[in-house]
């Protein structure tokens, strides 16, 4: 038996708070059977169930979700709708050329997918393909980017195109923009809406939903018996698709670990954003480690968001990853460096959010001790809104028997560098991030990081784009 805990709900995001669900939520009470059973309702999940009808359409999918689809990370990011370029480096180390290519080519191909679902099923997820500006902020962090290039040339592709400091600093609005590239395939989204868009076409197509109905406990088996507080399901197969709260498997939990991110969201600016000149619509991240992401939304607020690397003990998904005053302050801070223009503009919402980070920041998919019938996919490393897409035909297809691209996949099963355990992981993981803080608040003054600093932050996961 494997033991889980339902942790309490997560503090609602701006996106969260603008949502009404198209239904009522449903309990689980009772006994029910299914063909698969899925673990989490988030995108993940959501994916994993619609792609599941779209190959069987009379296949019985259950989703058990311990709050709100969508309530967790897939309702709580920034919005990105990124592919794996920026990535390619890393994925390259794991598989073949071919592979590599395919995965890439994949993950740009799932932005323009996101952008025809929702148009197909009337989902209202603020979809806005405007591209994605990939910038340095400090002077060492100029031509981060050229491994990637590199490795994208050598696939015989190129997804970015340089852009000069100048043009950047106009497009983007803003004086600390030193050089940059651009990748015109990304969008942006409302992540909540889209979560919610999801679960209404997923209720449409027959899966049956549960939320406020965590899974307490795991009896393997054939079939598994999935242990709620009000009820039970009796499952042919099931997918965990339970994202940073994977870290409470202990299997699962050396591969991940909970990391939180934080947001902040302006006032609406009205003329503000013309006369910045923020008015493409794009999305921007710099090349720090605890990168800044910020994008603006429909009605003409700035969401800013930071990678703020904060743990829990034993991955406990706690208030660090609901609502972190010093993460969210933090992020308040690089918003008003990046913008001083808007110092005195109100800062309305606030939230952090937890990512389930593994080492080289890509996903793992797999059988939960090689159990046959118990399958994961986690390690979506802060960009998952894209790639889930991916990760929901991964697993359909190895929760249906098919052997196919996504099944073969070398996403799963793959070799990954573990984390220690606990106390070593907590107190490891304290002095890093605090090496990595130290170190890039010297390069964004312009001075030289310590030795120590640099050798401890060396030692961090790789963010959001390939280690350099």
């Amino acid at each position: 038996m494997i033991k889980l805990k339902n942790t309490k709900p997560l503090k609602m995001s701006y996106w969260q708070e603008q949502i009404v669900a198209s239904s009522p939520s449903k309990v689980l009470t009772g006994k029910e059977t299914a063909d698969v059973a899925i673990i989490g309702g988030g995108f993940v999940g959501l994916w994993t169930a619609i792609t599941i009808k779209y190959h069987e359409p009379d296949c019985e999918v259950v989703i058990l979700e311990q709050d709100a689809c969508g309530s967790g990370a897939s309702g709580r990011n920034g919005g990105f709708v990124m592919s794996w370029w920026p990535k390619i480096g890393t994925i390259k180390t794991i598989c073949s050329k071919d592979e590599a290519l395919f995965l890439g080519r994949a993950a740009e191909r799932a932005i323009y997918e996101l952008g025809e679902f929702c148009q197909e099923n009337n989902i209202d997820a603020h979809y806005v393909q405007k591209g994605w500006l990939w910038t340095a902020t400090t002077q060492a962090h100029v031509d981060s980017w050229n491994g990637t290039l590199k490795a994208c040339e050598s696939l015989g592709v190129k997804p970015f195109e340089r852009i000069s400091g100048e043009e950047l600093r106009r497009r983007t609005g803003s004086p600390k923009h030193l050089a940059g590239v651009y990748e015109a395939s990304n969008a942006t989204v409302q992540p909540a809406a889209l979560a919610e868009g999801m679960r209404r076409v997923a209720l449409e197509k027959g899966v049956r939903i549960y939320e406020g109905s965590g899974v307490n406990a795991i009896h393997p088996g054939s079939p598994v018996v999935l242990e709620t507080t009000h009820g039970a399901v009796n499952a042919a197969k099931v997918v965990l698709a339970t994202n940073a709260w994977s870290a409470e498997i202990p299997q699962l939990a050396k591969l991940i670990t909970p990391v939180n991110s934080s947001v902040v969201v302006t006032q609406a600016l009205g003329d503000k954003l013309d006369e910045m000149g923020w008015v493409g619509g794009e999305s921007i991240t710099d090349s720090q480690l605890m990168v800044d992401y910020y994008r603006t939304t429909r009605d003409g607020r700035i969401a800013f968001g930071k990678g703020t690397g904060a743990i829990s003990y034993g991955g406990v998904i706690d208030g660090v990853f609901s609502h972190d005053p010093s993460s969210i302050e933090m992020t308040r801070g690089d918003l008003l460096n990046t913008y001083p223009s808007l110092d005195g503009v109100e800062i309305t919402n606030g939230w952090s959010g937890p990512i389930d980070r593994t080492f080289d920041s890509l996903p793992v998919f797999g059988r939960l001790n090689d159990i046959e019938n118990i399958f994961y996919g986690i390690g979506w490393s802060g960009n998952g809104v894209g790639p889930s897409r991916i990760g929901g035909r991964i697993l359909a297809s190895l929760a249906l028997d098919k052997e196919d691209e996504w099944s073969t996949s070398a996403l799963v099963n793959r070799s990954c560098k573990t984390f220690p355990p606990e106390p070593f992981r907590y107190v490891g993981g304290n002095l890093v991030r605090n090496a990595v803080i130290k170190k890039e608040r010297a390069e964004m003054q312009g001075k030289k990081p310590g030795f120590i600093e640099k050798v401890l932050a060396s030692l961090a996961p790789a963010g959001l784009e390939d280690k350099t």
